[in-house]
């Protein structure tokens, strides 16, 4: 087990998703319900399968392209969003993603 890679994985995925919508809908699912343990493992979960497919998925992708080349692709990629955030006049995005977790919450 390369234990230098575990722990840049976990600090890396940790830190970006504080403050992430997933982690919003958490709070909200978790304030709402009478079960906090059943959202945690419910999350939880749901960032496990995320984070395997996304492993299996890079994985399968390094045997065919080159390291380099991955790499840019996902600076290019992270910059448009950056760019989009940014430059992006689309507000009502945030207040639909609040709408839905509002809709999540109240089916529970």
């Amino acid at each position: 087990m390369n234990w230098h890679l575990l722990s840049l994985s976990f600090i890396t995925v940790f830190l970006s998703e504080l403050g992430d919508k997933s982690q919003l809908a958490a709070i909200a699912l978790s304030g709402r319900s009478k079960s906090p343990r059943a959202v945690f493992f419910g999350t939880a979960g749901a960032l496990l399968l995320t984070s395997l497919l996304g492993a299996i998925a890079g994985g399968a992708v390094a045997e065919f392209l080159p390291t380099r080349l991955l790499k840019i692709v996902a600076a290019i990629g992270f910059a448009i969003l950056a760019l989009r955030l940014l430059f992006g006049e689309d507000e009502d995005e945030d207040s639909s993603d609040i709408e839905a977790t509002e809709i999540i919450a109240d089916k529970q």
